[in-house]
């Protein structure tokens, strides 16, 4: 009888350490694949402010140098595009609320939703199948032990 308790413990300790290794592993996994998420969209997010800067960059460069051809002097054209540079600076700031951060938010909100709802599709709890009941008698199982030897006898 104390065998099969031995016998017992160390199965149950066993599967213990499978399961919190395994655990920890999904948890290792579900990390990483959110923080690839988050990687692609921030990389995303950085590849199109660097196309929106240098598309920027080379429209002050075209007006600066039409003003200065208009003008006759370069030097004014190029202080006219820095001055609508400084006032679409001090735009972006002021609205910054509004033109950066809500639709950031928004956009990583809807992201992170999204997911949750792959998530929840693919894991339906009312769909899956009842565990099947334990054999009452199956002694070729590691760790089994019978229910009379379970109860303690007084």
């Amino acid at each position: 009888m104390e065998e099969n308790f031995s016998d017992y413990f160390k199965q149950t300790g066993r599967v213990a350490k499978d399961y919190l290794e395994t655990r920890l592993d999904l948890l290792k996994l579900q990390a990483a694949g959110k923080l690839s998420k988050a990687l692609g969209l921030f990389f995303s997010v950085l590849m199109a402010f660097l196309l929106f800067f240098f598309v920027i960059v080379f429209l002050g460069m075209l007006v600066a140098f039409w003003i200065g051809e208009k003008a006759g002097s370069f030097t004014i054209g190029f202080t006219c595009a820095s001055g609508m540079f400084i006032l679409l600076f001090i735009a972006i700031i002021v609205f910054r609320k509004q033109l950066i951060e809500r639709p950031l938010s928004k956009l990583l909100i809807n992201v992170l939703i999204d997911e949750i709802d792959d998530r929840d599709d693919h894991v339906h709890i009312k769909d899956k199948p009842a565990p099947a009941a334990p054999a009452t008698e199956d002694p070729a199982r590691p760790g089994y032990v019978p229910d009379d030897e379970a109860v303690e006898h007084q």
